[in-house]
């Protein structure tokens, strides 16, 4: 009996489109699904005729499987992961590998990987993402967990996942137990910011500009030949074009509340973990957490005036304002990317991990949601200095961000003075300002925390290290409180 090289469990449309995928570059495949109807499905369907397994239980799942054994599952995060790896264990012996390509929280890889490990298993959590079209034609694929594993998963990884121009694979090892799904988050973190902040764009252009869906089109698709060439910019060329069944614009009809699968949110909080200013991505979560509230600002429009100010200037003048928001939106996906960077350079300290960043750019190049000809510029900043600190401070991407600054503070002022919300070109503006900042204002803050709560500060002229407290009201005594970071 032919034996599969892998098995997958869960046949939703990631699953199914991975399954495809692996066996169209020349690998067999055993499938499994918890409702079993779908293997039937799938195997009389577009399985049918090729080197692909259905099998009805765990236990025959694991007999059709080459050893070590190799199982991935592509089911929902959380508990139904966890339930999975525990009957798994009764079917598979020390050295078989679990895979886990959705999209776990890393902690929860973390815990799963030292436990597996522990049990003589190896175990591997990976980030995929490309959605549908990802998954059946070539995904953005970020490994991480037991590094004994890698090797034997490698060549079907690097074999299924997407590969830029010159044959470089969008999948490398990323490192120990959660580093592939913390990767990932983060790339979903950044996929919010970009979204958020072509829909800030395309927002301007709609409401300040008013601009019809045709001509907004034509500006997406002129953006799509520049370096803001990406995937995002792309799909949102098409989707302004694209009309209902009645000849006017889909994109209409939507209405403006905004789901969310949580991985923003998750790379919000690990930010605030780990102390790092994430505040472009941060505003992107809490903007969709705004858009859902949609009955509450239908009421508020009415009662404290929704309109916003409207463009007068000439046909000119409105051409060179939509220039300067390509350039707010490149300085800010410059700022986005930044953050995301600092966080990931933060938490390989925190965890332990040794990341590559140029290779993280490299894999998001091809495949991904966030897949665009700027990531190639990331690469080349890591290439050139593998511990840069702040992206900003490469000579590209300073060169770049000082470039915009004068389009940016005008895309902010207008948007503010118009009374449109810009939460993601803004706060961006906001943390380039304050990064570049010698001297804020959180001297005063330390005094205010010494002064009620005997918190203690640094002084300029002394070392760093030493803490002193000020009697601010002859009351307090010499008594401070103990220093900490929480």
């Amino acid at each position: 009996m032919k034996k599969a090289d892998i098995g997958l469990i869960g046949l939703a449309v990631m699953g199914e489109n991975l399954v495809m995928n692996m066996e169209s570059k020349g690998f067999t495949v055993a499938v499994f699904n918890r409702t079993t109807d779908k293997v039937t499905k799938f195997v009389e369907g577009r399985a049918k005729g090729k080197n692909i397994i259905g099998t009805y239980s765990l236990e025959e799942l694991a007999a059709n499987l080459k050893k070590p054994r190799r199982v991935m599952l592509m089911v929902k995060a959380g508990q139904p992961v966890d339930d999975f790896i525990e009957k798994l264990l009764t079917v598979l012996e020390p050295g078989d590998i679990i895979i886990d390509g959705g999209n776990s929280h890393f902690p929860d890889t973390i815990r799963r990987c030292a436990d597996l490990e522990s049990r003589g298993f190896l175990y591997i959590g990976t980030g995929v993402s490309g959605g549908e079209e990802g998954a059946l034609l070539g995904p953005s694929m970020m490994p991480g967990g037991s590094p004994a594993a890698w090797p034997h998963v490698k060549d079907i990884f690097q074999s299924i996942c997407a590969h830029v121009e010159d044959g470089s694979p969008c999948c490398d090892w990323v490192g120990e137990n959660g580093a592939g799904h913390f990767v990932k988050m983060v790339h979903n973190g950044i996929e919010y910011g970009d979204m958020q902040l072509i829909c800030e764009a395309y927002h301007l252009m709609r409401d300040y500009l008013g601009m019809s869906n045709d001509e907004m089109h034509e500006v997406f698709a002129a953006w799509n030949k520049t370096d803001l060439d990406s995937y995002l910019i792309e799909i949102t060329r098409d989707i302004l074009a694209y009309k209902d069944a009645d000849g006017s614009s889909i994109v209409d009809k939507i209405l403006d509340t905004a789901g969310q699968k949580g991985t923003g949110k998750w790379t919000a909080i690990a930010a605030l973990d780990e102390g790092i200013p994430l505040t472009l991505i941060g505003e992107a979560v809490f903007a969709r957490f705004l858009s859902a509230l949609k009955d509450e600002r239908v009421e508020a429009s009415g009662i404290l005036g929704g309109s916003c100010g409207k463009f007068s200037g000439t046909a000119e003048e409105k051409t060179a304002f939509v220039e300067n928001i390509r350039g707010a939106l490149l300085a800010s996906k410059i700022i986005s990317y930044a953050q995301g960077y600092t966080l990931m350079r933060s938490a390989a300290k925190t965890y332990g991990w040794n990341l590559n960043y140029g290779g993280i750019a490299l894999m998001w190049r091809g495949g991904c949601i966030i897949r665009s000809v700027f990531l190639g510029k990331i690469k080349e900043a890591y290439d050139r200095d593998p511990a840069l600190s702040n992206l900003l401070l490469d000579p590209y991407f300073k060169e770049k961000i000082l470039s915009l600054v004068p389009a940016w503070r005008k895309v902010v002022s207008t948007a503010t003075m118009a009374g449109l919300p810009t939460p993601a070109f803004s706060s961006a503006l906001t943390y380039f300002d304050g990064y570049r900042c010698e001297h804020l204002p959180q001297n005063l803050l330390q005094a205010q925390r010494d002064y009620f709560g005997a918190h203690t500060y640094e002084r300029i002229d002394r070392a760093r290290g030493e803490f002193f407290h000020t009697n601010w009201t002859g009351r307090g005594g010499d008594t401070s409180a103990s220093t900490y970071i929480a």
